[in-house]
């Protein structure tokens, strides 16, 4: 009969036996041990899974070969045995390597095993989360873009809601100015007084419009245009941006996909990044201008890549993430607003691309705007303009009475004769009692109806009647997009003149398509019978 102490044993090895077999039939986790030193004493099934080493080929080996070389060469294994022994515990999550030379993201415990007080050697558990990893940086990244959208979304209202009004007050200022310039004769004094009246008002407008396309809330008129040959165009414009003491240097592709932007956007672009990397080449350097095609290598499709970079100071790391706010500039103050790349941001996302951006300190930075391959091909030249004046009856809808008295102003000194009616309803009566050559409307207006809809009934009622559209701010217009020709405010008479030209030639081609149409019409009719 077995004594009680033999039971004791045998209920002991048992014991062992079953916690043995627990151990090494894990799959999900690596349990092993290791000696004082590091070496690797015991192996399950779940180490051989995670790390690929049977338990002939780790046993006996050096548990530092689980760390990338990096580590390995900076002493780190031997570091955490230190720090597991001196407080009992060590974990962290890490980069580790398996048999076959991979990478995975691993969960790690390392606790100190003692017998009587002394060392005996270490527990080790390691668990592959590379999923869980990706997981958590995708829902990371997701509320980055989150947060970011809802930054921009806050910062549009904010920006949105002063800039039709703040529009309408630097209209009345440019406007002005304009009559003020006719009337001052060669007075240098009150020329220069004018002078700078004229550029602070410019210098408002830009910056309001920086902002409203960095919040994605400026309306805009994409077409699909060649960027070689639009970049070509303001050579000249860019070469002055750089300035003296910079070269400019230019590679760009002979077969260069068209992309849809809106050309004033990418120019004024172009201009902000050139000026940023010349500003920071102090004591000059080489700013190299490329537009290359970049054919998908996924699911997002073919790209242009237009790119400016630069031969200077580059920008720190921890200052990376930044430079795309709103007002953030490291320049001295005085010397940058803080729009230009932000500006840069917006015309990208808006026109449905993105920004990337390499930097190295001391050697240069290269920013490249990446957008959309257009399929369509880009239309001929546009259509010649004079600012030469015009002439019948325009219907002006404006409902501020300082704007109104400023646009009349302007169409009249273009030679046309001008009725002025503040709202939609009424602008309907005056087009029914006719004598109107053209109707030109400010979108934002009180009441029900609104410059987009007046302009659709009009559109119905009178398809020969050409309408221009006119706006500081408003989500009204990017619906408007394509239909009717918007000219922003504050706009200078030039530019008044050439919206009117275009919008009138816009309808007498639309009216000799429409009669040319009708004509095949009849005359296949006419055949068939």
């Amino acid at each position: 009969m077995a004594s009680k102490k033999d039971k004791q044993q045998r209920d002991l090895f048992e014991s062992e036996r079953g916690f043995r077999l627990l151990v090494e039939g894990v799959a999900d986790y690596a349990l092993y041990m290791l000696d004082p030193n590091g070496i690797v004493t015991s192996w399950n099934v779940g180490g051989q899974r995670t790390k690929g080493y049977s338990p002939q080929e780790i046993i006996g080996q050096h548990f530092s070969c689980f760390y990338p070389e990096t580590d390995r060469a900076n002493g780190k294994p031997s570091r955490v045995l230190e720090i597991a022994e001196r407080q009992g515990r060590y974990e962290e999550e890490g980069w580790r390597v398996r048999k076959d030379g991979t990478f995975f993201w691993a969960s790690v415990i390392i606790d100190a095993i003692r017998e009587d007080g002394k060392l005996v050697g270490f527990a080790k558990i390691t668990r592959d989360i590379t999923e869980r990893r990706e997981t958590q940086l995708k829902l990371e990244q997701m509320q980055k873009h989150l947060a970011e959208s809802q930054k921009l979304d806050a910062l549009g209202q904010l920006t949105g809601g002063v800039a039709h009004d703040f529009n309408n007050l630097l209209m009345i200022i440019t406007g002005s100015v304009h009559t003020l310039k006719k009337g001052i004769g060669d007075n240098a004094k009150f020329q220069r007084a004018v002078t700078a009246i004229e550029n602070a008002a410019n210098r408002g407008a830009s910056l309001t419009h920086q902002l409203l396309t960095f919040a994605r809330r400026q309306s805009v008129n994409p077409q699909p245009i060649n960027p070689a040959e639009r970049m070509e165009a303001i050579r000249q414009v860019l070469s002055t941006g750089g300035g003296s003491g910079v070269s400019l240097a230019f590679d760009i592709d002979s077969n260069v996909w068209p992309v849809t932007v809106d050309v004033s956007e990418l120019e004024t672009a172009l201009v902000n990044l050139v000026v940023n990397a010349r500003d920071a080449m102090p004591t000059g350097g080489t700013i190299t201008i490329g537009a290359h095609n970049r054919t998908a290598s996924d699911d997002t499709g073919d790209h242009v890549a237009i790119s400016v970079a630069d031969t200077g100071t580059g920008i720190a790391p921890d200052v990376l993430n930044k430079i795309f706010d709103p007002f953030f500039t490291t320049k001295p103050i005085g010397k940058g607003t803080g729009l230009g790349l932000s500006q840069v941001h917006g015309f990208a996302h808006q026109a449905g691309g993105t920004v990337e951006v390499e930097s190295e300190l001391g050697k240069g930075t290269k920013v490249t705007v990446l957008l959309p391959r257009e399929q369509r091909q880009p239309t001929s030249g546009a259509r010649n303009l004079t600012d030469a004046g015009g002439s019948g009856t325009v219907l002006l809808v404006e409902d501020n009475p300082d704007v109104a008295s400023v646009s009349t102003s302007l169409l009249e000194q273009l030679g046309y004769t001008v009725r002025r009616v503040t709202d939609a309803e009424t602008a309907l009566h005056e087009v029914e009692l006719d004598g109107i050559d053209l109707v030109f409307s400010d979108i934002v207006m009180p009441g029900k109806v609104d410059g987009l809809s007046l302009a659709q009934r009009l559109k119905e009622i009178r398809p020969d009647l050409p309408i221009l559209l006119a706006t500081g701010y408003s989500d009204a217009a990017a619906n408007a997009r394509g239909n009717f020709p918007i000219l922003r405010k504050p706009y200078a008479i030039h530019q008044l003149s050439q919206a009117i030209a275009n919008c009138r030639g816009d309808v007498t081609s639309q009216a000799r398509e429409r009669s040319a149409s009708s004509r095949d019409s009849r005359y296949g009719r006419a055949r068939r019978s």
